[in-house]
């Protein structure tokens, strides 16, 4: 995990170059081995959006000047992964557990004293348990205390740079409303970002409790959609865009055969976000976007008016989209536990793997062409065969 040097942004023939993250805990080092392939070529996002780890890793980018984001993200791994029990298996080959019996057992043990000790600068268990805590108090909602990790985003992330008047990159994580139930956007556009918003994001109950922002309380945005692809792709701004999505759970699996298979599943389904289902019913409502800008450049002008034909114009458009998908692929010996066992030895793995598929993906370059189709939509999913 080489810092990489850093050039000039590559300029390509979109308005918007967006990174998007799924949400998916100690999986999100996946995440950075992809943004530090995009850097390493140039591809620097304007426009980066993240739910739960997604947004922890997306804040951290977006806090950092380019030349110092790769190693920004390997201190906070490295320190949320720091355990003198596990530590041995990063130490030598030959000390790293082999065969997919014994990673297994070792990735159990791993994710046990995650749940028994919590993550360094992330969570730790509270004491006395919340079912002996009063109603009402904090400490009864939740098994684990966050109060490390303001300290540990507020010591990578640069909360200036992402709140200053003249960023060049636009930020935004999605959580839940307690309260009314209701997805929120925090966006940099909007917002006053602080280390509050990136925790709401993350606070996935029962785990976590609720984190408070002026008053009202929010949970994991994943409790509705893992994946904040609709908001840059089809929110309020519409922009020719090339989005990098990069997911933590594939919805594409083995039917379960006992009971861990079961839970597995159940998490791969829920957390998943069904990306390609997501982005081919994109695809098809932009078509119609694009049929209907085509049809009312025939209308006579005098036909445009009224209430209907502004609504007509306020949907149609003609932009262009490239989606680029990069889905993590869990192995053998990984099972349910896999989004919380914080060992470094996985954590490295899932960041070469992240790196390496995207170095795959971003060879091919035809993702950085417009569309060229009469949808204006065009997915990329190399990874999808293999």
């Amino acid at each position: 995990m080489i810092a990489p040097k850093v050039g000039a942004s590559r300029k390509l023939p979109f308005e918007c170059v967006a990174l998007v993250l799924q949400g998916g805990g100690a999986l999100g080092s996946y995440q950075a081995g992809v943004y530090q392939a995009m850097a390493e070529h140039d591809i620097m996002p304007n426009w980066i959006s993240g739910i739960s780890i997604g947004a922890m890793n997306a804040a951290i980018i977006a806090g950092n000047p380019p030349q110092e984001r790769v190693s920004k993200l390997k201190g906070f791994w490295e320190t949320i992964t720091a355990n003198p029990m596990l530590d041995w298996a990063t130490m030598s080959k030959y000390m790293a557990p082999q065969g997919n019996f014994a990673r297994g057992m070792f990735n159990q043990m791993s994710a046990s004293l995650a749940l028994a000790s919590g993550a360094h600068g992330f969570f730790q268990p509270r004491t006395p348990s919340p079912l002996f805590s009063a109603d009402g108090t904090i400490e009864a909602t939740s098994f684990y205390d966050t109060t490390e990790l303001k300290a540990t985003l507020e010591s990578f992330i640069d909360f200036d740079r992402i709140n200053h008047e003249k960023c060049d990159t636009r930020f935004s994580v999605a959580a839940v409303n307690v309260r009314t139930g209701n997805f929120t956007f925090f966006d940099n556009r909007t917002h006053t970002i602080r280390a509050e918003h990136i925790i709401a994001s993350g606070s996935l109950p029962p785990g976590f409790a609720a984190t408070e922002i002026d008053g009202e309380f929010y949970w994991d945005g994943g409790l509705i959609t893992n994946t904040p692809l609709e908001w840059v792709v089809d929110g309020p701004e519409q922009l020719d865009t090339l989005a990098f999505q990069v997911d933590l759970w594939s919805s594409r699996g083995i039917l379960p055969r006992n009971m861990t298979d079961v839970i597995t599943r159940q998490k791969e389904i829920q957390y998943s976000s069904r990306t390609r289902a997501g982005t081919d019913r994109f695809a098809k409502s932009q078509r119609a976007r694009i049929a209907l800008d085509h049809l009312l450049k025939k209308v006579p002008p005098e036909l445009l008016v009224g209430e209907e034909a502004d609504l007509l114009k306020e949907v149609a458009n003609h932009k262009v989209y490239n989606i680029v998908q990069l889905i993590y692929r869990s192995r053998q010996y990984e099972g349910h536990s896999r989004d919380y066992e914080f060992s470094r030895l996985t954590m490295e793995e899932h960041w070469q793997a992240g790196y390496q598929d995207a170095t795959n993906t971003l060879g091919h370059a035809e993702i950085f062409d417009r569309p060229t189709s009469k949808d204006g939509v065009c997915t990329f999913d190399f990874l999808k065969a293999e």
